[in-house]
């Protein structure tokens, strides 16, 4: 069940936003859940979207809490954010967080073979200028984890600066 988000003024309805959102953040917040509490890991990602399907790519290690839990949940909760800054409201004695964030639901799929290549390559060029360009160890390939997060559910909000004192 979707619920309605709070601050309509905020909403980021245009897909074209969210991606540009996405171009901008580094790090996507997995969320597992684990019995009670839920288990929230940062990780790099790399993404693709072929105009219909959009898909977060993840890796790590075969082994540990993060990797259970994807192996145990099939799905997951993901969060990016871009803070921009805070800032005081002085007619209103208010403060505000200005930012831009998306967050929502995947399916987790295990990747394999040259797929499985084709993605950590995307991985390791995304956003990092340092490894765009590095010959990274392939054959630890074999112990790690290529994770596709197929987006189920997805919803943006941005509090931009210069937005004024309704914020």
């Amino acid at each position: 069940m979707n619920q309605s988000m709070r601050r309509k003024d905020r909403e980021v309805t245009e897909f074209s936003a969210i991606l540009q959102i996405i171009d901008e953040c580094e790090i996507l917040r997995l969320g597992l859940a684990d019995g009670d509490v839920p288990y929230i890991v940062p990780v790099n990602f790399a993404y693709t979207f072929d105009g219909e399907d959009l898909c977060f790519y993840i890796h790590g290690a075969m082994a540990g809490r993060k990797y259970a839990l994807m192996r145990k949940c099939g799905v997951c909760a993901f969060e990016m954010d871009m803070p921009l800054q805070m800032e005081c409201i002085p007619e209103r004695r208010d403060v505000t967080m200005r930012y831009k964030s998306v967050m929502g639901k995947a399916s987790i799929a295990f990747l394999e073979g040259e797929e499985k290549q084709n993605v950590m390559d995307k991985i390791i060029m995304h956003r990092h200028d340092m490894t765009r360009n590095f010959a990274y160890n392939r054959n630890a390939l074999e112990r790690t984890a290529v994770v596709r997060l197929k987006v189920m559910e997805i919803s943006a909000k941005v509090n931009p600066v210069g937005r004024g004192a309704d914020s």
